[in-house]
């Protein structure tokens, strides 16, 4: 008696003879499938059509995906671009740091950013960007070891945003950056938004990085 064949075994056979349909090319017509967009029952060729369309449809929204975050990464690259001219344009030390955070507003669009800087050269220690810098800061900044992109916590470094715990206590998400120079921080970088969704935790932060090694670079002279 001869064994029934399950739906794998004709699976397996029909793909280790890929000339079946060409010698039974009638079949093709005659097997009827149950179309999953209309209900009625199609033939092969007609399913395999439906399939096609779909996966087509699938490749034209993947399409637009890529072409939507290519023009995002490249309008991206064209702000780093302006900022970065705008920190080449600084005409001393002393002007860099305000040249990174209104370069910051100006290209990103970002509602408020600010910066502080320790272990700086005796010149630039009664700037305001190096005024109100406590010691849980530096360690704080010292531990971060990638950007921070989320809600604002209550921290500390988020009222150097404005002058007042007031006004700073309005920006509900923020991103911290850690400025570095030789493995060491001497410097830590706000930008905050009153949008509880500007800045998320599901952000990619590679631009980010970015913004944190060119400013550490461009704010380094000013070290001791």
């Amino acid at each position: 008696m001869t064994a029934p064949l399950d739906s794998a075994a004709v699976a397996q056979y029909l793909a280790d003879h890929p000339q079946f349909f060409v010698e039974h090319a009638g079949l093709l017509g005659d097997i009827k499938l149950s179309s999953p967009l209309t209900g009625r029952a199609v033939s092969l060729q007609e399913r395999q059509m439906e399939v096609m369309r779909d996966k087509y449809k699938a490749l034209e929204l993947r399409m637009a995906d890529l072409l939507r975050r290519g023009e995002e990464n490249m309008a991206i690259a064209n702000r780093f671009h302006g900022w970065t001219q705008g920190l080449l344009r600084a005409a001393t030390p002393a002007a860099m740091p305000d040249a990174v955070v209104k370069g910051l507003i100006e290209h990103f669009s970002v509602p408020q950013a600010s910066l502080r800087l320790w272990n700086l050269a005796p010149e630039y220690a009664d700037a305001s960007f190096a005024s109100g810098v406590s010691e849980d800061v530096r360690l704080f900044a010292n531990s971060l070891r990638a950007p921070y992109c989320g809600p604002n916590k209550d921290f500390e470094a988020v009222r150097w945003l404005e002058d007042g715990v007031e006004v700073g206590s309005t920006v509900r998400s923020t991103v911290l950056l850690t400025l570095r120079a030789g493995g060491n921080a001497f410097g830590l970088l706000v930008l905050g938004s009153p949008d509880p969704d500007r800045f998320n935790t599901t952000m990619a932060t590679d631009f980010l990085v970015h913004i944190g090694d060119t400013a550490s670079v461009a704010l380094a002279p000013l070290r001791a």
